[in-house]
């Protein structure tokens, strides 16, 4: 399956009841502010190059962010911190994303999520990361040559590794913890590289500071040139 076809399908899919009747009720009754625009209200599919080298794995789109925009962390709070720390480091033209059409291009850089649907609450249920599973799966094996991978947060650190797994990755034993600046590198696999997740309640709270988090991305860059 090529990445086209991929996203695709993932764009199509209905497989989640709750998650369907979340994001398209959102859709339809939007936020205040975005009163006049029309809503994304599907999956949101990855984005980035065919050609990335770098992949960052998040959790799920923002209900007024992905969900609205179609593309993953553009239009919300996450996006804006995330965004310019890849223009800091040069993965990104530009440090904002605000909607699709705004002329951002990743450079070397793809951005993905276990759970490809606005969720209730900020919270997947266990058997709706079973059921998306497949699709990060299936883009770990597109992605055969990637050299560096961000997880943002722990949910996805453990999404990413069972997904990992799945396509034939190799965990080391003892699994590795979770920890913000935490890196590991998978046998015969990338470098894995651990943060907060830019979520407003990690950054309001300082629990992740820009500083902290453009580090990942230091360290990311560093990886990759090596």
């Amino acid at each position: 399956m090529s990445l086209e076809a991929l996203d695709a399908a993932l764009v199509e899919c209905r497989a989640c009841p709750r998650l369907v009747a979340w994001r398209e009720k959102i859709a339809a009754e939007k936020r205040a502010a975005y009163r006049d625009e029309t809503y994304w209200g599907r999956p949101v599919p990855g984005f980035g190059p065919v050609d990335a080298k770098l992949l960052i794995v998040g959790l799920a789109p923002a209900a007024h962010g992905g969900n609205r925009t179609g593309r993953m962390f553009t239009g919300d709070r996450s996006g804006d911190v995330l965004y310019a720390a890849l223009h800091a480091v040069g993965l990104a033209n530009q440090p904002t994303s605000t909607h699709i059409g705004d002329g951002l291009a990743l450079h070397g850089t793809r951005i993905t999520a276990p759970v490809h649907c606005a969720p209730p609450d900020n919270k997947p249920t266990p058997s709706e990361f079973k059921r998306c599973r497949p699709y990060l799966v299936q883009e770990l094996k597109l992605f055969g040559d990637i050299k560096v991978v961000i997880v943002l947060g722990k949910i996805a650190f453990d999404a990413f590794l069972t997904a990992y797994q799945e396509k034939g990755g190799v965990v080391p034993k003892p699994r590795p913890k979770f920890g913000h600046g935490v890196a590991v590198d998978l046998p015969g696999g990338p470098r894995l590289i651990c943060s907060y997740h830019p979520s407003q309640q990690n950054t309001f709270t300082g629990k992740l500071t820009r500083p902290m988090f453009q580090d990942i991305f230091d360290q990311a860059k560093a990886a990759l040139s090596e």
